[in-house]
C-alpha cells in the first residue's frame, strides 16, 4: 500500500474547538485536513487546511498525533496540530463550521481516531495548555 502524508488543524478558541463537515461525506463532522502542497511543510498546511475549508487564520502551538486510515489501495496519515485561533479569514470553500464545546465536539465527531486526538486536546485544554 501506498502512504499520502497530509496534515491537519485542531483550533481551539477558548476553550472550544472547531469542526467542519467532512467534502466527501457531508453527513461526517471531521477537523480540517489536506494534502501538502510542495515546499510545505505539515504545520503550514494544517493551517492553510483550516483557513481554506473554516475561514480561520491560527498559529500552530504543538503536533498533537497522527491518525492513519485506509482509502482504497493507500494508508492516509494525517498529523494534526492544536492551532490556535487568530482570525477569521475568507474561506475558500463552503463547509458548515461549528465551534464546540469538547463534549459536544466528541459527540459530534465522526470518527474514533478524532475523538482520541480531541482528548490529548482536552487534557492541554484543561491541564498544563497554560496560554492557549
Amino acid at each position: 500500500m501506498s502512504r499520502v502524508i497530509q496534515a491537519g488543524a485542531i483550533a481551539v478558541r477558548g476553550k472550544k474547538v472547531l469542526i467542519v463537515r467532512a467534502k466527501r461525506n457531508p453527513l461526517d463532522w471531521i477537523f480540517p485536513k489536506g494534502h501538502v502542497e510542495p515546499g510545505e511543510s505539515l504545520a503550514e498546511t494544517a493551517c492553510r487546511e483550516l483557513a481554506e475549508e473554516a475561514g480561520v487564520a491560527g498559529r500552530v502551538l504543538k503536533a498533537v498525533g497522527v491518525s492513519t486510515f485506509p482509502r482504497g489501495d493507500r494508508l492516509i496519515d494525517v498529523t494534526y496540530f492544536l492551532v490556535r485561533f487568530v482570525e477569521e479569514v475568507e474561506p475558500a470553500e463552503q463547509r458548515e463550521v461549528r465551534w464546540c464545546r469538547v463534549d459536544e465536539a466528541r459527540e459530534l465527531l465522526s470518527f474514533d481516531d478524532a475523538q482520541r486526538l480531541l482528548d490529548r486536546v482536552e487534557q492541554l485544554i484543561d491541564g498544563g495548555g497554560r496560554g492557549l
